[in-house]
């Protein structure tokens, strides 16, 4: 038996707003389905060079009623980057909270618009602790 990973999903209320906090964490649109008769749309975004490895943003046209109000349940998306330093600056300067933030140089936490957990690693070694984020606290919860 083999097995191979496809893809994470979660459902979104704004597919626009959701989109650009994706856009802000690197990530591309490798496809897009709309479907009329399910109306619904599913938008798979990846790293660049990986498509292999989507997230699978599903937005119901008509909302999600009966659905938990909160993805916390879910658990988080994880994704590694080159400086996490400045990742969450630009995240930061673009308004989104940093819930846990990188004071050891190696991970933080963000929460997409629909409160989906994310988790932000540091490529190779932990970068050395350095201010802001060696100071900050925990903002929420991640």
């Amino acid at each position: 038996m083999s097995i191979r990973y496809l893809h994470t999903m979660v459902r979104v209320k704004d597919l626009d707003e959701t989109m650009a906090f994706f856009r802000l964490l690197g990530l591309e649109e490798t496809r897009r389905i709309d479907n009329d008769k399910g109306r619904f749309t599913l938008v798979f975004m990846a790293p660049p060079g990986q498509p292999e490895c989507p997230v699978e943003l599903t937005h119901n046209w008509d909302g999600d009623d009966g659905l938990p109000a909160d993805s916390r349940h879910f658990g988080h998306l994880a994704y590694r980057v080159g400086n996490i330093y400045e990742t969450c600056q630009k995240l930061m300067d673009a308004g989104v909270t940093i819930n846990r933030p990188p004071r050891d140089g190696h991970m933080a936490f963000v929460r997409s618009p629909d409160n989906i957990s994310i988790e932000i690693l540091q490529e190779g070694d932990h970068l050395p602790p350095q201010e802001p984020w060696a100071g900050m606290g925990n903002t929420g919860h991640w």
